[in-house]
């Protein structure tokens, strides 16, 4: 009886593991929706005072909504690694460092770009 309910206590606590890297990854997600609001309000900020004299202004400060979000980007890649690393996974398939990683880059190439269109215009 002992051993059913270690194996039952176990199975609950690999259970409870799993949950919580499901929930980094939802962490993971929910920063990087963070970093596109960011660029959003860039954009915003732009359109709103794109008029405005000196014209380096609005883009200046659009730009700093930009490296937020690239600071936001970057630092929940790194937040979900550090977390990843110290759990197990057991029966839910995580995503990987790379799959991190990669989205990292794509959403940071695509904040670049935003930057560099909000100055040309």
């Amino acid at each position: 009886m002992s051993d059913d309910k270690n194996s039952l206590a176990k199975d609950r606590t690999d259970w409870a593991e799993d949950r919580t890297t499901l929930a980094n990854e939802r962490t993971f997600a929910g920063w990087m929706r963070t970093g596109m609001a960011a660029i959003a309000i860039a954009v915003g900020l732009r359109a709103v005072f794109g008029e405005a004299e000196p014209t380096w202004v609005p883009k200046l400060v659009s730009t700093l909504f930009v490296i937020a979000a690239l600071f936001i980007f970057w630092s929940a890649r790194q937040n979900a690694c550090k977390t990843q690393t110290r759990l197990d996974e057991h029966q839910a398939e995580v995503q990987s460092r790379e799959n991190y990683t990669l989205l990292s880059i794509i959403f940071s190439v695509g904040a670049v770009t935003i930057g560099i269109v909000l100055w040309t215009l």
